[in-house]
């Protein structure tokens, strides 16, 4: 006699989302997207193909969605406020590194070869999984700057903005491994600052 205390939980609905897309990353993470499989994900997810495929239409639907949880897992509050653009600029890419080191790295490997299959760029799929978020800490950052008469408006270019976020993800993909903080102090003080800062006036 089975009792009803030994028999599975029915997931649905957002639950049983999250349950794929928590096994498919653990999966492209293992295995890389070579090794990627609907079959490999609904065992690990405890489930079946015909609920996996009732929700993605192919092994490359669910790998991009599953990349885009993957992303979304990683913080994202407001940035720091430590009372100067330098200091603040050091603490978010400092709380970046702590989040986005162990996933970063995932994320090189696991997208260049997803990208061979589908053609769909990590800029196509960060897009996707953060909107208008994208961006909006780093404009809340230098926002402030502007306040406190630190940084020049003018200056401060969409490309400029980002500019710092950047070198930061460019760095962290090359190497497959967290910052030193002598490089994310080189970034800010060697590209953003000098970028950002407000020209001295001659009378």
């Amino acid at each position: 006699m089975i009792l009803e205390a030994d028999r599975p939980r029915r997931r649905r609905g957002q639950e049983l989302e999250d349950a794929i897309l928590d096994a498919a990353w653990a999966q492209l993470a293992e295995n890389g997207y070579a090794g990627f499989t609907i079959e490999a994900v609904a065992e690990r997810a405890e489930t079946s193909r015909p609920v996996i495929y009732r929700r993605f239409t192919d092994r490359a639907d669910l790998a991009g969605a599953a990349i885009k949880h993957a992303m979304n897992r990683v913080p994202r509050d407001d940035p720091p406020d430590t009372g100067s653009l330098r200091g603040d600029l050091l603490a978010y890419l400092a709380r970046a590194n702590d989040h986005r080191g162990e996933i970063g790295s995932l994320l090189v490997a696991v997208i260049s070869a997803y990208h061979a299959e589908t053609g769909r760029s990590f800029a196509e799929l960060r897009e996707e999984a953060f909107g208008e978020r994208a961006g909006r800490s780093m404009d809340m950052l230098f926002d402030r700057a502007v306040a406190r008469g630190e940084a020049d408006p003018a200056r401060l270019t969409p490309r400029v903005r980002a500019v710092a976020f950047d070198l930061f993800r460019h760095d962290l993909m090359m190497t497959m491994a967290p910052l030193t903080e002598e490089a994310m102090a080189a970034i800010v003080d060697e590209v953003v600052l000098p970028l950002v800062t407000p020209r001295a006036t001659t009378d």
